[in-house]
């Protein structure tokens, strides 16, 4: 079924005020409930965002494990765009390494189409060793797939044709049909935590995304002064606000929406520790991934415990007006704009309490920021 037409989506940088988009993660937490209801819910959750206003819905892409479970997040999001009638709808983030990228290009164009032109996309190189063991594919390939594939996937969405000639990737040309809606060049998204990946976010004139799991003065220094940087020697309009996403925990009451939303939040990096081997030794001798294995050595040093209040500080939970105050200090902290990607179901999250959740981030805290 093809999504109702919207009228003309309008990027973030033409607009004037914050951007906030819903990001689902499709996790079953130790496995505590059958697949079908992860499913089932993660649905519920994206007509939700369509109904309270958000702007956009993006969906994951990982494979293999409960810790996030959505293979195809294109095909995903065509089952969303069938249920929705005007939210944006992003990959966050289609893992280039992992997929051909001819593929990739003729999911978005068919997305774009069945949707009315709300598709926006989102590329992402991966971080997950038992990820990439479970494809076949060295990390040690991730950085060039990467560059050379989402160069690929943009040239064939915004000329209408597929050619590649690569190291990665040979194709002889062949037209790309149906061809998207538009071009591509105003909704292109890209995930940044390193210099490198930040800087080719720039290179791609993609927006920087990026999952809060470090102090935001880091990442201001390490990947978001690179990214403005590199994007002011390669154009003469400013670079695009950053497009931060973040767990988010939202309760009237103080003292429970602290208490839940700190358990929810540790709960959740108790699996990122898993999935991602926080602090293993591989990445430092993995080429492409040296920052990472600087990082997993600081980690180290600081142990798990502080590791894990710290990605709890700089995630949100709180009432309305705490969520909105540890927002605005954000925005003073990375002295700039930037949109948020609201993370609204993880851990032992009940479905309705990221209902409300989301209700209340709607209805309370989104309306003070426009």
């Amino acid at each position: 079924m093809l999504g109702s037409s919207p009228s003309r989506i309008l990027s973030r940088r033409q607009e004037n005020y914050m951007q906030f988009g819903l990001l689902s993660i499709f996790q079953n937490y130790r496995d505590q409930e059958d697949d079908t209801q992860v499913m089932r819910n993660e649905l519920e959750l994206a007509q939700l965002s369509d109904a309270l206003g958000y702007d956009s819905y993006w969906a994951t892409e990982h494979h293999f494990f409960g810790y996030s479970m959505c293979p195809d997040n294109l095909q995903w999001l065509a089952q969303v765009a069938g249920c929705t009638d005007r939210i944006k709808l992003g990959t966050g983030a289609v893992i280039v390494p992992w997929n051909d990228p001819y593929r990739i290009a003729a999911k978005m164009a068919l997305l774009d189409q069945q949707s009315g032109g709300r598709a926006l996309l989102g590329f992402g190189r991966g971080l997950s060793r038992k990820e990439y063991e479970g494809f076949a594919i060295p990390m040690d390939e991730a950085r060039p797939r990467f560059d050379q594939g989402t160069q690929l996937v943009l040239d064939a969405l915004n000329k209408g044709y597929f050619e590649a000639d690569t190291e990665y990737f040979t194709r002889p040309r062949t037209d790309l049909r149906p061809r998207p809606t538009r071009g591509f060049q105003d909704r292109v998204f890209s995930i940044g935590v390193s210099p490198e990946s930040a800087s080719q976010a720039a290179v791609i004139g993609a927006q920087l995304m990026v999952l809060a799991q470090q102090p935001w003065e880091v990442f201001r220094e390490v990947a978001l002064k690179p990214y403005q940087e590199k994007w002011a020697s390669l154009r003469d309009t400013p670079a695009p606000p950053p497009f931060a996403g973040q767990l988010v925990f939202c309760d009237k009451d103080s003292v429970k929406a602290k208490e839940l939303g700190g358990q929810y939040v540790r709960e959740y990096f108790s699996t990122v520790v898993d999935h991602y081997e926080i602090g293993g030794s591989h990445f430092k001798d993995t080429k492409g991934y040296e920052y990472y294995g600087n990082a997993a050595e600081a980690i180290t040093a600081m142990g798990l415990d502080k590791m894990a209040d710290m990605y709890a500080s700089v995630n949100l939970y709180g009432t309305p007006e705490e969520v909105a105050e540890q927002l605005h200090a954000q925005k003073e902290i990375l002295d700039c704009d930037h949109d948020v990607l609201v993370m609204p179901k993880y851990g032992s999250m009940t479905q309705d309490e990221a209902k409300s959740s989301m209700s209340l981030i709607a209805n309370e805290v989104i309306p003070k920021f426009r």
